[in-house]
């Protein structure tokens, strides 16, 4: 059974940082592209980062850029977000997605609700 599951999040300060991670079963991660994305209350879900097999990055959202980066350790079948300089409009539920066509790389993919999703973590920046 194909599973991610997010974890990492929890309440910071603004400008404190936090490391997401995001943990396949089921399947080898190494071959998948892998995206990042955040829904905020109220608001529409949000691409984040992806990760392409041979670990290049794409960023989809300008906000986080300079502040977040995205790295895999496939031995440990996870993918991670490095958020940094957190502010209060990071505040959302973090989740990682994975092509359901099995895609290697983010260029040109777009993730849409019949790809896997994991459950989300929360992250709330407040002082």
């Amino acid at each position: 059974q194909v599973q991610l599951v997010e974890s990492g999040g929890g309440l910071v300060r603004p400008g404190e940082s936090l490391t997401l991670s995001c943990t396949a079963s089921g399947f080898t991660l190494a071959n998948f592209a892998i995206g990042w994305f955040r829904r905020a209350p109220e608001k529409e879900r949000e691409g984040i980062l992806c990760i392409s097999s041979d670990r290049s990055s794409s960023y989809y959202s300008d906000s986080v850029k300079g502040r977040f980066t995205i790295s895999r350790d496939n031995a440990k079948n996870t993918v991670y977000l490095q958020m940094n300089s957190l502010n209060p409009e990071d505040t959302a539920v973090y989740y990682c997605a994975a092509p359901i066509t099995g895609e290697h790389y983010c260029s040109g993919y777009t993730f849409d609700e019949s790809d896997y999703w994991g459950q989300g973590t929360q992250v709330t920046v407040s002082s």
